[in-house]
């Protein structure tokens, strides 16, 4: 098996030279290498991951796709989210932002990953500082909107975080660089 990570972002050139791997041919000639032939192992297969949500050039283009037999979406797990200790209104925002992800309202959504920081962040430097940061992570062009969801869940406006007086450390707790 060939893994490869955010498939999107590897040059197409890189890309295309898997495409006769994938398609049946079962080679790889590698032409910075006296254009020797590499022929695929039985059971050869390749596996891929890309975020579609990502914003810019990143796009799985359709020479590809049709390479790949399956395709799978995967959703962010709250559940899992939640068992691992994240702050359930952390987990709130992000079913409420998957959601409007989901219609289409902006194109950004809290993945696992992103979860799993906020309560690291929380941990350090406190709920309102991690909520900031959730916000800051957002892309610009969903900032506001992302901004509005965690008032609503909260209560209380945030903004994206920033260095200045609203960066402070928790009680106790030391601010490292």
């Amino acid at each position: 098996m060939l893994f490869i990570d955010d498939a999107t972002l590897a040059p197409s050139a890189v890309l295309s030279c898997l495409f006769p791997a994938m398609d049946g041919r079962k080679t790889i000639t590698v032409k910075a290498h006296t254009g020797e032939t590499v022929t695929a192992a039985p059971g050869f297969f390749v596996v891929a991951a890309h975020n579609p949500n990502v914003t810019g050039a990143a796009v799985l283009t359709e020479a590809l796709s049709s390479r790949f037999s399956i395709h799978v979406h995967l959703a962010t797990d709250f559940q899992i989210a939640e068992e691992l200790g994240v702050n359930r209104k952390a987990v709130r925002v992000a079913k409420n932002l998957a959601t409007q992800a989901a219609k289409g309202e902006m194109t950004w959504s809290v993945q696992l990953r992103e979860l799993l920081a906020f309560a690291k962040v929380e941990k350090l430097l406190g709920t309102e500082a991690a909520f900031a940061n959730l916000i800051g992570i957002a892309p610009e062009s969903d900032r506001e909107q992302v901004a509005a969801v965690v008032a609503s869940v909260t209560g209380t406006p945030t903004t994206a975080l920033a260095i200045g007086t609203r960066l402070t450390p928790a009680a106790g707790a030391e601010l490292r660089t």
